[in-house]
C-alpha cells in the first residue's frame, strides 16, 4: 500500500502482487481503477495483459481478475471522475513514443479526462527539464532507471506525489521511465 484515503471502500495507490492462480470473484469498480502491469500476465473476462499492459476501467465497471502465471501491478483505485466512461487498454511494448518538450524526453499518453492526464515519460541519461509548477498536483512511479530532482533520488519501484501548485525541476543522470499522473488532486 503506498497510499490510502478512506475506510473499507478507499480511494488507493498500490502495487499489488498477485500468486500464480490468483482469482477474485467479480466486483464492481464505482470510481474505476487504473493499472500498469509491471511483470507477468493479469487475466479477466476481457483478456490478457502482459507486462507494459495499461488499463484504465472506468467507473461502474466491473470484472473478476486473475491470473495463471502470477503477476504484479502498479494500481490507482477511485481516482476517476464520474464522467469518465471510457475504457482504455495500451500495450506500451507495442505503441509509439512521441517527442517530449525537451531533447530526451519520450511521452506515450495513456489516458486524459479533463484536467487528468496519465501517460509514461521515458528520460534519456542526462536529461534535465525547467523548472515547472503542477497545477492539480502530480504522482509519479519510477517504472525503471532512476529518476531526480531537487529534493531526492528515486529508484525503481519508487512513488512520489507531489499536491496542487507544487514545483520541482526533474532530471535523470542514469535515465528512466515513469508513470506520470497529472491534474487529479
Amino acid at each position: 500500500m503506498l497510499e490510502r484515503d478512506g475506510g473499507e471502500v478507499a480511494r488507493a495507490t498500490s502495487v499489488v502482487r498477485y500468486e500464480p492462480g490468483c482469482r477474485f470473484t467479480a466486483h464492481r469498480h464505482d470510481l474505476g481503477e487504473e493499472f500498469l502491469v509491471l511483470s507477468g500476465v493479469f487475466e479477466d473476462e476481457f483478456g490478457r495483459y502482459p507486462a507494459g499492459t495499461y488499463v484504465k476501467n472506468p467507473p461502474g465497471s466491473s470484472h473478476a481478475p486473475g491470473t495463471d502465471e502470477g503477476c504484479v501491478l502498479f494500481v490507482k483505485l477511485r481516482h476517476l471522475q464520474e464522467a469518465d466512461s471510457q475504457r482504455v487498454v495500451v500495450d506500451t511494448r507495442a505503441t509509439a513514443w512521441r517527442p517530449g518538450l525537451v531533447a530526451g524526453l519520450s511521452v506515450m499518453p495513456l489516458s486524459a479526462f479533463g484536467a487528468a492526464h496519465t501517460a509514461l515519460v521515458r528520460w534519456a541519461p542526462g536529461t534535465h527539464f525547467a523548472r515547472h509548477t503542477h497545477w492539480g498536483g502530480e504522482e509519479i512511479f519510477v517504472v525503471d532507471g532512476i529518476f531526480e530532482d531537487e529534493h531526492g533520488v528515486y529508484p525503481q519501484g519508487t512513488w512520489l506525489r507531489s499536491p496542487h501548485l507544487s514545483a520541482h525541476e526533474p532530471r535523470s543522470m542514469a535515465g528512466c521511465t515513469i508513470f506520470v499522473k497529472t491534474g487529479h488532486l
